[in-house]
């Protein structure tokens, strides 16, 4: 398949993009390239290929939740941009 001028508009209409003259001729060229690979991809026989769902066969390592207390109240405060000696201070939400 073959993209030229009028198609790449039409493209960047429905995509929201503003192109301007001195890109098109490297936004036609890079698009070519794409669905040139695609066609290549397309010629692949993938039959008996099962989805896959992942890249990696890899599992998430959990570990249990815990609640701990990792700062001090010190520390905790010290960037705060409103406090005072123990709390952190935020406008009020609820009239």
């Amino acid at each position: 398949m073959k993209i030229d001028q009028e198609s790449l508009k039409k493209i960047a209409h429905l995509a929201r993009l503003e192109i301007r003259p001195g890109e098109e001729a490297a936004l036609l060229h890079s698009m070519d390239s794409v669905l040139t690979w695609m066609d290549q991809l397309n010629e692949i026989d993938t039959q008996g290929v099962e989805p896959l769902t992942h890249v990696l066969d890899e599992e998430n390592n959990w570990r249990e939740d815990k609640g701990a207390n990792t700062l001090t109240r010190e520390e905790a405060l010290f960037n705060a941009p409103s406090k005072n000696s123990t709390y952190i201070m935020v406008p009020k939400v609820i009239e």
